[in-house]
């Protein structure tokens, strides 16, 4: 662990402080670039779950440049991605398709046929079985080596938002389509340009899937996710705070923050 870097043990969770986002993203891209490594070492390959959103794509910019300097490959990894927009056209600049392709996929070795993300054109009478789907090639590919998170300001994960299932019925959510939060949709207000432009509604991989991964790294920086983070931390394990089922797998959950987004935790 670096020397600027905090390490803490909240209620059981693994917590890494980096001392500003860069640094944050930096750790998170060592994180992934070790896990691809060894399960191409152990198993030929490896599958990886990604994430969209700003927070991310300081990681994918590490990850490129690490690439182009020759010292990480791609031609042996397999993508998820955690969720998509529906209906929305690939193309489209606001897809999250078109998000991984100009921040990773166009700018590293990945073949085109191991980057999957959920198919925002299906129609809808089939949109259930495509996410069902989706979840099944997952476990065709072996499940997920890593799965990198974010968290949204009320706590979501992926598109999995809160909700007042049980415990028990939260954690074993599939893949599906999924109605949007107002915190989510609000927020997506800078991205869309007016509240009327925004899709309300998504495809997300589901809360079962996330949690099965062998690894989880959740990204969160900037004091905007300071309070969601303490409460996903410190508050009732519950799915009204989706990112607080995480504690359920605690062992496997590796919460990487910087500063600010560490300033409730004590």
């Amino acid at each position: 662990m670096a020397a600027d870097e905090r390490k803490l043990d909240v209620d059981g969770s693994h917590v890494i402080v980096c001392p500003n986002a860069e640094a944050a993203s930096r750790l998170a891209a060592d994180r992934i670039a070790a896990i691809i490594e060894a399960a191409e070492r152990d198993r030929s390959k490896a599958v990886l779950g990604l994430a969209t959103g700003a927070t991310p794509e300081t990681v994918y910019a590490e990850l490129a440049a690490r690439h182009r300097a020759g010292s990480l490959s791609f031609q042996k990894v397999v993508t998820y991605n955690l969720d998509e927009y529906y209906p929305i056209q690939p193309l489209d600049p606001l897809s999250y398709r078109h998000y991984m392709h100009q921040r990773l996929f166009s700018l590293v070795d990945i073949p085109a046929n191991q980057t999957h993300v959920i198919d925002g054109t299906v129609p809808a009478a089939f949109a259930a079985e495509h996410a069902a789907q989706f979840d099944r090639w997952i476990e065709a590919d072996g499940g997920l080596d890593l799965q990198l998170l974010g968290i949204g300001r009320n706590g979501h994960i992926g598109f999995n938002e809160p909700s007042d299932l049980s415990v028990e019925e939260a954690i074993n959510l599939p893949t599906r389509p999924v109605e949007l939060h107002p915190v989510t949709t609000t927020d997506a207000v800078r991205e869309f340009g007016s509240a009327e432009k925004v899709i309300t509604q998504a495809l997300t991989v589901g809360i079962k899937t996330i949690l099965a991964a062998r690894v989880i790294l959740m990204l969160a920086t900037g004091p905007r996710k300071a309070e969601i983070v303490a409460r996903s931390l410190k508050g009732p394990i519950t799915p009204t705070v989706p990112a607080s089922l995480l504690r359920t797998v605690a062992e496997k959950v590796v919460w990487i923050l910087d500063e600010p987004a560490a300033a409730e935790l004590g």
